[in-house]
């Protein structure tokens, strides 16, 4: 009986289990779901990783370094060097290899970094200076290369090729603008509002110089025609990308890593020169070594003790000091009542006991004038001579 029924329970849920899966499968809308976990770290460690990666899918060789000492092993035929990073601080030395480098059949491509000075009559930029062309904001131009109303598309750059119908479009930075003063372009690329991009021949070699070079970063260079633009200004080439020439310092990295550390360091320098330089108390001559006699120790240790303890320390040490002999020379001397004591002290050392009860008695706290105390010592050291 119990058997039939368990079997039934069972049935019963099973049959249960089976329903609400059913319903479970048929309520169910599966759906796919992209979750974005952002930027590789290889990508934030090179923000041009997407640019690589599309010239080298395009069959170039490209790599990338962090600074200018790579120049001397690259050779500058077939190849092409794009300096995106920071040029405040390249030397004329250097600004010298660029050139020769390229002179000898290199591709160069720079990004313009500083404003003309018309009264210095340079800029901070030395390599834009180096090939005569000037940068200036494009809200000071007067006359735009082309009429806005002319322009379905004013702010994208167009760079026009002989055997395209229609230009390509480029999304450089539309607020900065390159002045050829000497007409040494042999190309260049417009917006509405400003050119962007021009091109000149070097000796062997050839040199592109942009405004910016943000629209090959790993966002925007899918943007437009940007991707095929960077392949068309290096076709044909070895690329080497060199997009991080400002190297930190030392000291920038410890204040970047250790700021801790640097402000403890100076705090610790700035106690060890306070500790040096202030001085505790006047400067005093040392005392010649002929000076320092036993009866001047004697007087300074015994005029300390006077001023630290008192007149009844000096006395009760000197008491002290008459007991431990007279115990030594009478066996039992503490086992006496007090004036036994003071028979035993006046049968010693032939004094009365008059004077010894008036010596040997403790005195009231009060100070006692210097003949006074010189007195009450030189009894209480006759007495202790005496035993």
């Amino acid at each position: 009986m119990k058997r039939g029924y368990g079997l039934v329970l069972g049935t019963i849920i099973a049959v249960l289990l089976a329903c609400l899966a059913i319903y479970l499968y048929l309520k169910a809308t599966p759906y796919q779901e992209q979750i974005d976990h952002g930027p590789a770290p290889e990508a934030l460690a090179n923000p041009y990783l997407a640019a690589e990666h599309f010239l080298r899918k395009q069959g170039l060789s490209v790599g990338h370094a962090n600074g200018l000492d790579i120049l001397p092993s690259l050779d500058p035929r077939q190849h092409s060097l794009l300096l995106f990073g920071d040029r405040y601080n390249m030397t004329p030395r250097q600004v010298d290899q660029i050139m020769n480098w390229t002179r000898a059949g290199g591709r160069l491509v720079f990004v313009a970094e500083s404003l003309w000075d018309d009264r210095t009559g340079q800029s901070n930029d030395l390599l834009l200076d180096r090939v005569q062309l000037h940068q200036s904001l494009s809200k000071d131009l007067k006359d735009p290369p082309t009429a806005p109303g002319d322009d379905p598309y004013p702010k994208l750059t167009k760079l026009y090729l002989e055997d395209d119908a229609g230009p390509a479009y480029a999304g450089f930075d539309t607020a900065f603008h390159l002045e050829d003063p000497h007409n040494l372009a042999q190309a260049w690329a417009n917006s509405a509002k400003a050119t962007h991009m021009m091109q000149l021949n070097h000796g062997l070699g050839s040199i592109v110089v942009v405004t910016d070079a943000d629209l090959w970063k790993n966002p925007p260079i899918d943007q437009y025609d940007n991707a095929w633009l960077l392949w068309y200004l290096t076709a044909d080439t070895q690329v080497t990308l060199v997009f991080n020439t400002d190297h930190d310092n030392l000291v920038t990295l410890l204040l970047r890593y250790f700021p801790q550390a640097l402000v403890a360091l100076i705090a610790l320098i700035g106690l060890g020169c306070w500790h040096a330089g202030v001085r505790h108390g006047p400067l005093q001559e040392t005392p010649a070594p002929a000076r320092r006699q036993l009866q001047e120790h004697l007087r300074a240790s015994a005029a300390f003790m006077l001023r630290r303890n008192g007149q009844q320390s000096l006395l009760q040490a000197l008491r002290q000091d008459i007991l431990r002999r007279v115990r030594r020379r009478h066996q039992g001397f503490d086992q006496l009542g007090v004036a036994e004591q003071w028979l035993v002290l006046s049968r010693l050392t032939g004094q009365p006991t008059r004077a010894i009860s008036q010596a040997m008695s403790p005195r009231p706290k009060q100070r006692l004038n210097s003949a006074d105390f010189s007195r009450q010592v030189a009894h209480l050291q006759s007495l202790r001579n005496a035993l």
